[in-house]
């Protein structure tokens, strides 16, 4: 019954055909074919099966069409025949511990699972006034992320860093210790090795086995990697709105407004800052409040933000770190130095951690931040020897905490910290530390 259902559903009311007219780039455009944008279709190529293609604007009395795939063999004249007009995707729990491709099909040479329910790929965010208020802490099993930028749940933070600083190893240290129900995970981008990298080396057998991995590799047409990041959205949707906690992990943002670039400026768009078009900019916010807290269940998010250069005031960057609730930074000085997860407490920050933390756990991060600003201001002065013991006592206590600080900071990739064991750890470390040197 449910596959006459669908088979119902794909019928379409009036056969709309029409015909290639030229290409331009990866575009296609198409006459006698007013479509709706968004809405798919199936090109002919004699000898080879059809393309399929989404309709993404118009020029004049002509649709462009961007494919899903090469467009090898299309030619002027062959025919275009609308297929869908709203695209959506199969889902169950069968989908936990499964690789997909952008569209929701699986790619991981396994037996195709039994799917229940459909759900569309691109929905609208919650209404502001149906979220309800962030009061619960998600465990990431970082000491840094938990102790000093510790995330709620429904809470969206993004993780910005330039190239080979450790986004991935953080992610993958994310999925594998947290307390989250589900984990839907959103490679955009990636270089094709690294998805079998990070599920054995970064995500592990255990975290695969509650999570669903959405890729769209850097040689997938920039469609696919603009729709995998919709997919892996819609995928934790349907698990909120089982009333579960989902943790959502995207890499990288930066990558999906680049695919968006290119089809904007395909379609005709003006291009802006570093050549980024309009919908760029209109895009990012709409998928990134789909994140969040319903009544429900909730999606807490980390998206990665690849910035160019180290550059903080990227574009990207700089637009997404508006519309999160918080960013963590990772620094490249850190890195080098063997110092991991290479978090930069300073320029990080979670802005709903006054919300979900009791009094003392806040207290203690405030100083161990301030101690860290302190030595971080006279670190030269330091590191050469100008600074002279009993000069300064706040410098004093900066450069007896920082060790400590340090170890604290610091953390195998293979060693998982437990919430209520940092935030103790933390509050013995500093309040305890500060009652001794205010006594003194």
């Amino acid at each position: 019954m449910k596959n006459l259902e669908d088979h119902i559903q794909n019928i379409m009311p009036v056969r709309l055909v029409g015909t290639v007219v030229r290409t331009h780039g990866m575009t296609i455009a198409a006459a006698g074919f007013p479509s709706p944008v968004g809405s798919v279709a199936e090109i002919d190529r004699p000898g080879s099966e059809p393309l399929v293609a989404e309709v993404i604007g118009f020029k004049d009395d002509l649709t462009i069409l961007y494919p899903y795939s090469d467009i090898t063999g299309v030619r002027r004249g062959n025919r275009i025949q609308l297929t869908k007009t709203l695209p959506w995707l199969r889902v169950g729990k069968n989908l936990l511990g499964r690789v997909l491709n952008a569209k929701g099909k699986p790619v991981d040479n396994l037996p195709l699972p039994v799917l229940e329910d459909r759900i569309l790929f691109d929905n609208n965010p919650p209404t502001a006034s149906s979220r309800p208020r962030i009061n619960t802490i998600l465990a990431t099993g970082i000491r840094a992320i938990d102790g000093m930028l510790t995330c709620g749940c429904g809470q969206r933070l993004g993780i910005f860093a330039g190239s080979g600083v450790g986004k991935s190893v953080t992610l993958g240290m994310i999925a594998r210790y947290t307390n989250a129900d589900i984990i839907v995970i959103g490679l955009i981008g990636e270089r094709g090795r690294e998805l079998n990298d990070f599920i054995e080396r970064d995500l592990g057998t255990d975290g695969l086995k509650k999570s669903v991995v959405v890729v769209a590799t850097s040689n997938e047409p920039a469609l696919m990697r603009v729709r995998a990041p919709m997919t892996a959205m819609a995928i934790a949707e349907y698990f909120r709105d089982q009333g579960k906690n989902v943790l959502v992990m995207m890499d990288s943002l930066t990558r999906f407004a680049m695919a968006q670039r290119e089809i904007g400026l395909a379609a005709g768009e003006p291009p802006t800052t570093k050549g980024y078009p309009p919908s760029v900019f209109a895009m990012l916010p709409k998928l990134v409040e789909r994140a969040g807290r319903s009544v429900a269940g909730t999606i807490t998010a980390f998206f990665t933000v690849l910035v160019e250069g180290d550059d903080q005031n990227d574009p990207i960057g700089d637009t997404v770190r508006g519309l999160l609730d918080g960013h963590i930074w990772l620094s490249r000085k850190l890195s080098t130095r063997g110092y991991y997860p290479a978090i930069d407490p300073i320029e990080s920050i979670s802005r709903l951690m006054p919300d979900i933390c009791d009094s003392d756990h806040l207290k203690a991060a405030r100083l161990m931040r301030k101690l860290l600003g302190v030595y971080r201001d006279n670190e030269d002065l330091i590191s050469i020897g100008a600074y002279r013991t009993g000069s300064n006592p706040e410098i004093d206590y900066a450069i007896k905490m920082k060790p400590i600080i340090d170890q604290f900071l610091q953390q195998n990739i293979t060693d998982r910290a437990k919430l209520d064991e940092t935030i103790h750890k933390i509050k013995e470390l500093f309040l305890s530390a500060e009652n001794t040197e205010n006594r003194k």
